[in-house]
């Protein structure tokens, strides 16, 4: 089933004598767990017809209402519809009702599938920008996983969604999720839910839920990079991919992700050109997204063939302003004005701004153009190209720039001086970027100051970090603010504030 797992044989015996058979109303069987791969696989046409097949077969086992869930939300995490979200939402009360009629309330599956269900939700609703919903979704979750650990404390996937909801909260920026979740008194902690996160993946190979590791990564490996923004995000989501079936598209996507966000560009466009592909699989438009992004970090213009093959296959609502950013950004770098002008209006008109990314992508369509060398080196860095980043920067002139031109300017030459280990350059230079930007609504001063609180106390000078992180909570309107502030709170703790 995997590459370093049980040989199929041993693993089946394991089904028919350990928990995850569980009892006779939840059983996990050889055809459910042959579903559950195929999901995991994001083949979730083989799944549907697996999970129809045990219906028919078995119309009382409560596992299949949980399938049929998990088919759901992997469609909607790859398709980003809108639309289909607000139909299938509805087949949720009914899959949670058979599962709380079934007689069978000693399983551990019977609290944990309403669980998982709950959670699912959860971070699609949060998705879609259906923040009361999803708070009360994670509350109810919550308390489940919560009750079965209690009632089942060997069960180890009920640590699974306890660790995601305890990072998820430990973690969550100021906004309405977090109010609502405060009122309804549910609070989490990072640092343990990846402590919960890593045990499992370490632990889960050598037991009997085995099938269940490539679940755990993941959400660890979400967790590591979009929500803790993790140093060892790409390390360790290397690491626990690896053992997982190069058959996997959902493998290729994690890996490909967390390429791109670490500066790993031409590992991830080796990724993304390998995948596997064929009829079998879902439509996954994203991940012409992810490709045409690496492109355009390496400079490379056939990136456009990539962001206009997503618009022309995606069906979703996200990530349509942040792809039409995108396509400026490359006329810009042709030097075709008119086209940069004629996307930026599209960022303006079309798409939602339920996504983070979205939201960026029309304040920086309002604002106005970067010169060509900037968003050169802006794009260099993000692909790891430290070096012919800097050899870019160095080309510029700050004369007659605008206050937005300087800033960004000090900002990238410390982000680059950054990761190539020249602290103090570093540090002079996000210094420069405080002082020019200080009072605009960019991101640049903010983000400077955070950057300089995290290498003093690199440098163990907790004082100074401390001084830059509560100049970064000290900024207020300007993009990211949340984010900014809560990275800089949570250096403050770091440091003994």
């Amino acid at each position: 089933m995997y590459k370093k797992g049980l040989p199929v044989c041993l693993f089946l015996v394991f089904v028919l004598l350990f928990p995850l058979k569980g009892f006779s109303n939840f059983d996990f069987n050889a055809n459910c767990l042959k579903a559950y791969k195929n999901i995991f696989d994001l083949k979730l046409n083989a799944a549907r017809q697996l999970v129809a097949a045990e219906k028919a077969v078995h119309p009382d086992n409560s596992i299949v209402p949980l399938l049929e869930n998990y088919i759901d939300y992997f469609y909607l995490i790859t398709t980003e519809s809108k639309s289909d979200f607000d139909r299938l939402k509805d087949y949720k009360s009914d899959r949670l009702d058979k599962i709380e009629d079934d007689k069978d309330r000693n399983s551990p599956y019977y609290l944990y599938a309403q669980a998982e269900i709950n959670l699912q939700w959860a971070l699609l609703s949060g998705k879609f920008g259906e923040y009361f919903t999803a708070a009360r979704e994670i509350k109810r979750a919550n308390s489940l996983l919560a009750d079965n650990s209690k009632k089942f404390p060997a069960f180890q996937l009920n640590q699974k969604g306890l660790g995601l909801i305890n990072a998820f909260l430990g973690n969550l920026p100021d906004g309405m999720l977090k109010s609502t979740l405060s009122t309804f008194g549910v609070k989490g902690n990072l640092n343990t839910g990846i402590s919960m996160l890593d045990k499992l993946a370490e632990q889960l190979p050598k037991t009997t839920y085995e099938p269940f590791y490539e679940e755990v990564v993941f959400y660890y490996a979400y967790v590591l990079s979009d929500i803790a923004h993790s140093p060892d995000a790409y390390s360790r989501t290397m690491k626990y991919t690896e053992r997982i079936n190069d058959a996997s598209l959902l493998k290729s996507y994690l890996q490909a992700y967390v390429c791109i966000r670490s500066g790993h560009n031409d590992q991830a466009i080796e990724i993304l050109s390998g995948k596997p592909s064929g009829a079998a699989y879902s439509s996954f438009p994203y991940l012409d997204l992810l490709m045409g992004t690496a492109k355009l970090n390496k400079l490379d213009y056939s990136a456009g063939t990539y962001f206009n093959k997503f618009l022309q296959q995606n069906k979703g609502a996200n990530y349509i302003k942040d792809v039409n950013l995108h396509l400026a950004w490359l006329s810009l770098l042709k030097g075709d004005t008119g086209a940069y002008s004629c996307f930026t209006s599209k960022v303006k008109s079309g798409g939602y701004t339920y996504m983070e990314k979205d939201k960026q992508a029309l304040n920086e369509a309002t604002a106005p153009a970067p010169t060509p060398e900037l968003l050169k080196a802006r794009l260099l860095f993000d692909g790891g190209y430290l070096t012919k980043a800097s050899e870019v920067l160095s080309i510029v002139k700050t004369d007659n720039m605008t206050a937005k031109n300087k800033t960004e300017f000090y900002y990238r030459k410390g982000r680059v001086n950054d990761e190539l280990g020249k602290d103090d350059e570093a540090l002079a230079d996000y210094q420069n970027a405080i002082n020019s930007g200080k009072g605009l609504k960019y991101y640049f001063a903010a983000n400077s100051a955070l950057l300089m609180g995290k290498i003093y106390e690199k440098k163990r000078n907790p004082a100074k970090a401390k001084a830059c992180y509560n100049t970064a909570i000290s900024m207020k309107d300007h993009e990211y603010e949340s984010s900014i502030e809560l990275q800089a709170k949570q250096g403050l703790k770091r440091t003994g504030n």
